[in-house]
């Protein structure tokens, strides 16, 4: 069983990927991670992550580079979403999330072109939403844990520019397959939201 797990930055797909990796004993892809190492490396590398050719050399990041916890910063996260939208970026790292979407006995992924490219078979696909200020208000909360020092307007308006460059890029943009089941976690605790989305799992699923 291939599930595909979709939706913007901090909508709360990758906690919702996760407990229904764990929930259906699947491995779990977070493949944002992938395009965040890409950024990461062009930003060490001394490339501009608006450059096709510089953000095309980052895809050979080294697998260590998984394990930095800057890949988690929002500065990161913006130059993740300027790197992904060079189609050379994308082809690079399809082939990698498809032989971890396709491998025997299925996989849990979680990004944003999962339901409509990387596995359009997917059995169950979600499409995680929620309002940019409930977004903005869990990433606050994240960067203050972590020690991080930045404004909740700040937040907020990088997080409504990626969510312009990913639904207007030319390749694979942000949008819903026509099969997926929408699910607003805007109003929704993080264990209301794992349990509806295992709910529209095990519905969407043929057991």
């Amino acid at each position: 069983m291939i599930i595909a797990v979709d939706g913007p930055t901090a909508s709360g797909k990758g906690t919702i990927a996760k407990a229904l990796a764990a929930h259906f004993g699947l491995p779990h892809l977070d493949t944002g991670l992938l395009y965040r190492a890409v950024g990461r490396q062009c930003a060490l590398d001394g490339g501009n992550a608006d450059d096709p050719g510089d953000a095309l050399k980052a895809c050979n990041f080294p697998d260590s580079l998984l394990d930095d916890p800057e890949l988690r910063s929002e500065a990161t996260g913006g130059l993740a979403s300027r790197v992904s939208v060079h189609p050379a970026v994308r082809r690079a790292l399809y082939e990698r999330q498809r032989a971890f979407a396709t491998q025997p006995g299925g996989a849990v992924l979680d990004g944003r072109d999962i339901g409509t490219v990387i596995a359009p078979e997917a059995e169950v696909k979600l499409f995680v939403v929620a309002s940019v200020p409930a977004r903005a208000e869990r990433r606050f909360k994240e960067m203050q844990a972590t020690g991080r020092s930045v404004t909740l307007a700040e937040i907020a308006a990088d997080l409504e520019a990626r969510d312009a460059r990913d639904r207007s890029r030319a390749e694979a943009p942000l949008i819903a397959a026509a099969d997926a089941v929408l699910l607003d976690t805007s109003d929704l605790g993080r264990d209301e939201a794992i349990a509806e989305a295992i709910r529209i799992a095990e519905s969407a699923h043929r057991w």
